[in-house]
This record gives structure tokens, C-alpha cells and sequence, in this order.
């Protein structure tokens, strides 16, 4: 890996990016970092930011994107993200990617890899299915599919144009996926 990459995963709920996240962040000695997680850790931690977070929760409202991007800012800055780090989660839309873009120039980040876990939908519905939540649907997972793919597609073209992006087959055992994952990382 070069002296900071930062890896951003991308794919629909049920990929496996969540999974894939955590083994190369131990292989890398990197932080696995997440939205949600960042999140509930600034509100756990009563940060100014975790505060102003859970004011909007508090009312049932949606976390604002400016906010969530200052929530990323911070995080990216910590000592622990030196080296590198992998975004899951984030970015979802264009404006964040330029936000993110933006802000990785002003920390002398020196190289991202967008990486695309690609999986078929009706295998993405079948895991889904298998995990056994309450609000894992048929109708609900295909829902969700279809916001992802509405708001992301956007957002591969940007990367694909940059020519950050590499596509990953995420239909193969987890083993597979994760080395298919350490050659794009390496090249």
C-alpha cells in the first residue's frame, strides 16, 4: 500500500462489505471505518458533534449531510487513520464524494481505490433472506436495492471517470473475495 491509501467500499446492502472491511483492516492494520459507527461513538462520546447528532435523532429526524461530513472530517484526522483507512458506508452521493475528494487533498491523503463489491441482486436477496431480520423482506430488500442503485449509480460513474474505480466479484466464496480485494488494493 502506498504511505496513506484510503479504500472506499462500495456495493448494495448484502455484498459483504461490512465483513470484507474488517479482514483487510486487520491484514492492513488500518481502521475499518463506518458512518453509523462514527456516529453512534460521537453520541456514546457526547462530542459536539455527537450532540448535535443526537439532537436530530431525538426528534426523528435524519442526521444532516453537512453534518455526517464533519463526523468524517474528524474521524479521518485522528492518528489512526495516518497510514490509511477504509470508508464503508461513505460516500453515498456525488456531493459527498466531491466533499471527500476535497477533503482528503487538504490532509495529503496520497492515493484512494474505490472498490465495488459487485453481486448479483437475487444472491444479495438470498443472503439477506438468510440473516433472519425482522425487516428483511422480499419486498423491503427489493426496495432497498433499488435506492441503492438509484443513488449510487451516480456515484460509480464519478469514480469509473477518475478512474479510481475497480470492480470486485463479490459472488465467490469470502476467501476468494477477500484476495480478489488485497490484488486490486496492490496494484
Amino acid at each position: 500500500m502506498a504511505n496513506t491509501t484510503g479504500l472506499i467500499f462500495l456495493g448494495p446492502p448484502g455484498a459483504g462489505k461490512g465483513t470484507q472491511a474488517s479482514l483487510l483492516a486487520k491484514f492492513y492494520s488500518i481502521p475499518h471505518i463506518s458512518t453509523g459507527e462514527i456516529l453512534r461513538g460521537a453520541i456514546t462520546e457526547q462530542t459536539p458533534l455527537g450532540q448535535q447528532a443526537q439532537s436530530y435523532m431525538d426528534k426523528g429526524e435524519l442526521v444532516p449531510d453537512s453534518l455526517i461530513l464533519e463526523l468524517v472530517k474528524e474521524r479521518l484526522g485522528q492518528p489512526d487513520a495516518e497510514k490509511g483507512w477504509i470508508l464503508d458506508g461513505f460516500p453515498r452521493t456525488v456531493p459527498q464524494a466531491v466533499f471527500l475528494d476535497k477533503l482528503l487533498e487538504e490532509q495529503n491523503h496520497t492515493s484512494e481505490r474505490v472498490l465495488n463489491l459487485d453481486v448479483p441482486d437475487e444472491v444479495i436477496l438470498e443472503r439477506l433472506l438468510q440473516r433472519g431480520r425482522k425487516d428483511d423482506t422480499e419486498e423491503t430488500i427489493r426496495r432497498r436495492l433499488e435506492v441503492y442503485r438509484e443513488q449510487t449509480a451516480p456515484l460509480i460513474e464519478y469514480y469509473r471517470d477518475r478512474g479510481t474505480l475497480h470492480y470486485i466479484d463479490g459472488n465467490r466464496s469470502p476467501e476468494e473475495v477477500t484476495e480478489a480485494l488485497k490484488a486490486a488494493i496492490a496494484l
